[in-house]
């Protein structure tokens, strides 16, 4: 827990999910506090305030007498402004939490962006914001300094209107549009290319990981997938779904979960499915959600992953610890954890400790897949 002093008020804030490994993180930033400050010395205009990406709850709960509609892309962002209200206090009802894909309120009053660190995903929102926003919208964004580029600023002229900078300030810089610029034609909302080797096409929306192509990780995995298994298999942390698309063909008797905490994700899988293998839809299920929270002990057969070693823009190792922990918990005897990762991370003996055993079943110069299998006897340690 730490205190945020903002200028629009002093505030305890706490990242999320909450760890003990994570003490030491801030849940804001810099470009946190340069919004916070500049909007306390605007006179700010009554109607709907979005907040865009606003990944730890910081400017949701400073500007919680706004009732604010909280947007982005992330389930662990909404349920952190959640419970940042409650830790302050704040009613959890003045805040209104939407998906990227949800449809915008009008004429919005003031609108603060996050700049996120997928230029897609950007470019989704701008659309969105210009399609509601009027010439007296507020339009202010934020983002560390170094991340704010030509390119960057091009996006805001090209899709809102006329764009200026700040200064930097503790490194991060402030970005001023008007929405001026004549409403375009909403883009195709998902990018799509063929599956090599596969009748497949997979669709992506905008902020799921190597939208333009199968990411190297995944192509690797592809060769070690499970067959045969008969019961629920969870593609954790599914992206697009490509892991449990393949899976369908190799175990006609199971159910394929699909689990992630991005909102695009899941409705790139939903997306997938339906039309490469629309005769499995019934086989199917799709979840949004924090690793395997609210999957029953011992129910699952098979969990598969290529776990996150980020958790936005912070490395970390927390999110893959708590998925490994989950998948011990939530495997039925004899079921088995399945992942791809960087050789560099030391996984394996991670997940030996854990379960008691691991099995290296390939490898290249840059990955590794790893399998344990959840015993009668029990594993070790947590």
């Amino acid at each position: 827990m730490s205190v945020f002093d903002s200028a629009l008020g002093v505030f305890e804030l706490e990242r999320f999910p909450p760890d003990a490994a994570s003490d030491n993180l801030q849940a804001w930033d810099a470009a946190d506090e340069y919004l916070l400050l500049h909007c306390s010395q605007l006179p700010l205009p009554e109607g709907p305030t979005l907040l865009f990406n606003d990944n730890f709850g910081a400017l949701t709960v400073a500007l919680c007498s706004r009732s604010p509609i909280t947007i982005g892309d992330s389930w662990l962002g909404h349920q952190a402004a959640r419970y940042n209200l409650a830790k302050n206090d704040l009613p959890a009802e003045n805040a209104t939490f939407l998906d990227s894909l949800a449809p915008l309120p009008p004429a919005p009053a003031l609108v603060l962006i996050k700049v996120p660190k997928t230029l897609a995903l950007l470019e989704h929102q701008l659309h969105a914001v210009r399609a509601v926003a009027t010439p007296e919208t507020i339009i202010i964004a934020a983002g560390k300094a170094r991340d704010i580029h030509t390119s960057t600023l091009q996006r805001f002229s090209d899709i809102l209107g006329p764009t200026t900078t700040s200064l930097a300030r503790k490194k991060a810089r402030l970005i001023f549009s008007k929405a001026t610029a004549q409403v375009q034609p909403a883009p195709a909302p998902t990018l799509s290319w063929p599956l090599e080797g596969t009748p497949y096409h997979v669709h992506n929306h905008a902020s799921v990981f190597s939208r333009a192509s199968l990411d190297i990780g995944a192509r690797f995995f592809l060769q070690h997938l499970p067959e045969g298994i008969a019961g629920t298999l969870v593609d954790l942390g599914c992206g697009n779904g490509v892991i449990g698309l393949m899976l369908l063909a190799k175990n006609p008797d199971g159910q394929i979960h699909f689990a992630d905490e991005s909102y695009m994700a899941i409705a790139s899988s939903r997306l997938n499915i339906a039309v490469n293998r629309p005769e499995d839809v019934d086989r199917c299920a799709f979840s949004t959600g924090h690793s395997l929270a609210g999957f029953e002990p011992d129910s699952l057969q098979a969990v598969l992953c290529n776990p996150p070693f980020h958790q936005q823009q912070t490395l970390t190792d927390n999110i893959a610890r708590e998925m490994f922990r989950d998948a011990k918990r939530c495997l039925a005897p004899g079921g088995e954890l399945r992942i791809v990762a960087n050789r560099h991370l030391d996984y394996y003996q991670q997940i030996k400790r854990l379960f008691g055993n691991c099995t290296t079943l390939g490898a290249n110069p840059k990955f590794v897949v790893l399998r344990a299998v959840k015993t009668r006897a029990g594993q070790g340690g947590r």
